[in-house]
């Protein structure tokens, strides 16, 4: 996945000078609600540290996404299946100057191309909470199609929107 590039955007592996784009996100209530809420410094550290564990472990994850032209980081986007989790997952946060711009679509097809082309994963859902209008939408343009509501681990009720 590293490397994976469309039009306007490169994916590539998270770097210490992401570090206090990815604290700020995750420190804005109005950003992480979605994304497991507000993290402190050290806790947004450790997730952008287990982003880059989860790919040296699987051959895939979260990837930083930088658009071309400014070679800006914009979010977020990939996949996620660490062992207690049900399925692999397809998700994704922008920060929001990124958000409108057709990133989100972009970069969604992208890697649900090389889930299902390239990985050949056999499933691939999307984890959504129920108030996440913007999440479903996306999903939904990404060709998903809703198929349940689970609990979530320790995270709450979820609805599942499935790939094919």
């Amino acid at each position: 996945m590293i490397g994976l590039e469309t039009e306007r955007l490169i994916f590539r592996q998270w770097e210490n000078s992401d570090y206090q784009i990815f604290a700020k996100f995750y420190s804005i209530e109005e950003n992480a609600r979605y994304v497991g809420g507000i993290k402190t410094p050290e806790e947004s550290w450790r997730l952008m540290a287990t982003y880059a564990g989860h790919y040296a472990l699987h051959g895939y994850s979260y990837l930083a996404i930088d658009e071309k032209e400014s070679r800006s980081l914009i979010g977020t986007v990939g996949l996620w299946n660490s062992r207690p989790w049900p399925e692999p997952e397809l998700g994704y946060w922008l920060l929001p100057d990124a958000q409108g711009k057709g990133f989100g679509v972009e970069a969604g097809f992208a890697v649900k191309n090389f889930a299902l082309d390239t990985l050949k994963l056999s499933s691939l859902v999307s984890y959504i909470d129920p108030s996440n209008k913007s999440s479903k939408k996306l999903a939904l343009r990404l060709g998903a199609k809703f198929d349940s509501t689970i609990e979530l681990l320790n995270f709450g009720h979820y609805e599942v929107y499935r790939y094919k």
